[in-house]
């Protein structure tokens, strides 16, 4: 496995829980984490609440959904999904509680590297803030956020 991968579970959307390799080079938490600028408590936190976010649909979408409607099984059949919708409401919920958690003035830069997959850099100069506060910033809004997640 190349230094860049690690292996993560993750569920798809039937349930399941397969083991896949992440590229930590993909996203600005990981690469903040990799870089020892982010604990593990920390990054754990801002990885759920970037799985909410996308569990809840609040990203762009540039496509139309073009999923199935789930199929009434049979006296023999498999019986019905989960209904994605309340899948989506829940990860919307916990998302909505994680931010509020985090607070108003932390939120900000929170969502941008977290959930936006911008560098530090980036959301820094987006929000007007000076060069290198970003950090510190992010490290207390993800403090709050692991605390709301309970991560240990």
């Amino acid at each position: 496995m190349p230094a860049s991968h690690i292996e993560q579970m993750i569920e798809d959307p039937d349930g399941r829980w397969q083991r896949i390799l992440v590229n930590i080079g993909e996203s600005s938490l990981g690469w903040l984490h990799a870089r020892g600028l982010l604990s593990d408590r920390h990054y754990a936190a801002g990885d759920m609440l970037r799985q909410d976010w996308e569990r809840a649909g609040l990203g762009i979408r540039v496509t139309m959904r073009w999923d199935a409607a789930p199929r009434d099984g049979g006296r023999r059949g498999p019986g019905r999904r989960p209904d994605p919708t309340l899948a989506q409401m829940a990860a919307r919920e916990r998302f909505d509680g994680a931010i509020a958690a985090a607070g108003p003035g932390l939120s900000d830069i929170l969502w941008r590297v977290a959930c936006a997959g911008e560098g530090l850099a980036a959301a820094e100069k987006a929000l007007g803030w000076p060069s290198r506060a970003g950090k510190l910033v992010l490290t207390l809004a993800l403090d709050r956020v692991a605390g709301w997640y309970r991560v240990a």
